[in-house]
């Protein structure tokens, strides 16, 4: 093109684009004027010493399979991996990489042979070669290779462990987020070394600032099984990552979160709220196991949903004949922790019970019973049914771990099935004596329960014949009244001490021996009026405090507040431990006003609340005189 006679800005114009031709030209060779005979051509097979992935900065895995990988991957004995270092094959950059891993994988099962490995000369020659090679190893093939060799159990000391982990670090940032997440859950589980653990600090950081790369649920779901539980910076990225990608998710991905969620203990209610949605609105079509975990998870968690719950409840139900007595325990526990009380579903798992009666085990049926005790549930066939429990535990009770047998019999208390001799094995000194000085909140909880089972002993069993707990066991201890004041309970405190007028009158928070504590106690003579409480003797009290017999005619009224946990889901229903409760209290000669939460929420002003305790007081001493 001949330019002289144009304008200086044509000029311009024209060299521009012959720049710009002169640039495609080297991109694209053959297409903008370059010779065809010089585009790039790569063979079929190629190993990555050439091609692609020659000369660049970082390896790629576009490189074609060729024959020393068909026999890497066909390999079946460690020795057919090592053959591979000599004779005619050739080992390029990612082979001995692909080699190790190969070799971690058949010996994984063979922990013996990995200290056979490393002392062979040729596997020492192949970590040389690997150390020479490591810049060229593929991305996705470094992370396996870490894990590999942690799971080879290389010395700490090994320069070619060193060099790959150095390496991990230069690539941190050219790695995938599915990489980095292989990496650090191959730390965190295959190496309790310092410089492992540095190194999983590193990879932790970098998945926590690089979290909204994560596209697909899949991934999500991985990498917060893998790695949350590492890190709770992350898992809090990972958990509002799960709230936007949630709708994507199928039954087995609403399954994987929950579980892990259960097994962190974290109770994440946005996300447990989506994930219930779904699980409602969606026709998800839910297999066995899934359901089995959905209730395990939402039963961990205490997170009750009416639909989610209805339904695990109806299509288990109709699984019940193909469950087994494991399945039907777990699933019997786990219901039994939301409080959800389904009666079709806890009657098909005793009739279970009834069925199987020669094979179910002892564990098994403990489990069962416990969450039985624990809904206070009676089945139809309730004497069939504590009748297989009692021949089950009848030779199994004095083998079991003590802490359990205290629960096994426990239950049985809230069920009323308790027998003598069962009563007798657990309050027996020689047992009992073990939790009596427990520091541990296990072992005051089992104590706790030793008060009720001996409190069950006094009070619902007269032909009882011993042993009993002694004096000083049954004392209250100062962790008995050391907890937290809940709004009602102040509320009522407050309403009882304007109601009392005096303190002489009634006592609050009175810990009996039984175990129990009430709210109020107050003592009314034959007209209804109060009496000094503290002048009388009283023999729910391990301590008295008084000396006088309590006139004729006089009465004993417990007040007794229940609260909102202490009800079955949706339901008006005490649970098992507060039943026995209110039967050891009524056994011991109380009246008792009953302050549920329910009824107490009504109440707006101080009057109502004064005029609703002392009605009940009224009607409470109506009910005695009428029988």
């Amino acid at each position: 093109m001949d330019n002289k006679g144009s304008s200086p800005a044509l000029r311009m114009r024209i060299r521009v684009w012959n720049q710009l031709l002169g640039v495609l030209s080297l991109c694209h060779p053959g297409r903008y004027g370059s010779s065809p005979g010089k585009a790039m051509h790569v063979p079929p097979e190629r190993s990555c010493s050439s091609g692609p992935c020659h000369g660049s900065s970082w390896p790629t895995e576009t490189c074609q399979e060729n024959h020393v990988d068909r026999l890497i991957k066909k390999a079946a004995r460690p020795e057919e991996l090592l053959e591979l270092l000599g004779g005619s094959h050739h080992l390029d950059n990612n082979h001995a990489a692909l080699v190790l891993i190969r070799l971690s994988h058949l010996l994984s099962e063979k922990p013996e042979d990995k200290a056979l490995l490393i002392q062979d000369a040729r596997f020492q020659q192949l970590l040389c070669l690997l150390n020479s090679q490591i810049n060229s190893v593929w991305h996705g093939s470094l992370s396996r290779l870490l894990r590999s060799l942690y799971a080879l159990g290389l010395p700490r000391t090994s320069k070619e462990l060193q060099s790959v982990e150095q390496e991990v670090r230069w690539r941190m940032r050219k790695l995938k987020y599915k990489h980095l997440a292989f990496l650090a859950d191959s730390c965190a589980t295959l190496s309790q070394e310092q410089h492992s653990q540095e190194l999983l600090t590193e990879l932790l950081m970098h998945l926590e600032r690089r979290w909204t790369e994560i596209e697909d649920g899949h991934t999500l779901v991985t990498i917060m099984m893998k790695v949350g539980h590492l890190s709770e910076p992350l898992m809090n990225r990972l958990e509002d990552k799960c709230l936007e990608l949630v709708e994507q998710f199928g039954p087995d991905e609403l399954r994987k979160v929950l579980v892990t969620l259960a097994a962190q203990s974290r109770r994440s209610v946005p996300l447990l709220r989506a994930i219930s949605y779904h699980l409602v609105q969606k026709p998800f079509s839910l297999t066995k196991s899934v359901l089995l975990d959905l209730a395990y998870a939402y039963g961990k968690l205490g997170f009750h949903q009416t639909q989610v719950s209805q339904r695990l409840a109806a299509d288990l139900l109709s699984l019940t004949p193909s469950l087994t007595s494991g399945e039907v325990a777990r699933c019997a526990k786990s219901f039994a922790l939301l409080k959800w009380l389904n009666l079709p579903l806890y009657e098909a798992f005793a009739q279970h019970v009834l069925n199987r009666a020669q094979d179910i085990t002892v564990p098994h049926l403990c489990s069962i019973l416990l969450a039985f005790a624990r809904l206070n549930f009676h089945p139809d066939q309730e004497d069939e049914f504590f009748s297989l429990v009692h021949e089950k535990l009848g030779s199994e009770l004095p083998g079991l771990e003590p802490a359990l047998q205290v629960d096994l019999v426990w239950a049985l208390c809230v069920l009323q099935q308790a027998r003598e001799a069962e009563l007798q094995a657990v309050l027996h000194p020689e047992f009992h004596i073990q939790f009596l000085g427990g520091k541990s909140q296990k072992d005051q909880n089992t104590f706790q329960k030793l008060l009720h089972i001996n409190a069950t002993a006094m009070l619902e069993h007269p032909d009882y014949s011993g042993p009993l707990l002694p004096a000083s066991a049954v004392a209250p201890r100062p962790s008995a009244l050391d907890r937290k004041v809940t709004p009602l309970q102040k509320e009522l405190q407050e309403t009882l001490k304007g109601l009392l007028g005096s303190a002489d009158r009634g006592s609050l928070e009175v810990a009996t021996q039984y175990g129990w504590v009430l709210d109020a106690e107050v003592l009314l003579d034959s007209d209804g009026q109060f009496l000094p409480v503290r002048d009388f003797v009283a023999p729910h009290l391990a301590q008295p405090t008084g000396s006088q017999p309590p006139p004729a005619g006089a009465k004993r009224v417990a007040f007794l507040r229940w609260e909102f946990p202490n009800f079955s889901t949706r339901s008006k229903d005490l649970l098992g431990r507060f039943v026995l409760a209110r039967r050891h209290i009524l056994a011991a000669g109380f009246l008792i006003v009953d302050v549920p939460f329910y009824e107490w929420l009504e109440l707006k002003s101080e009057w109502q609340k004064g005029a609703y305790l002392k009605d009940k007081m009224r009607k409470a001493v109506a009910e005695e005189l009428a029988k």
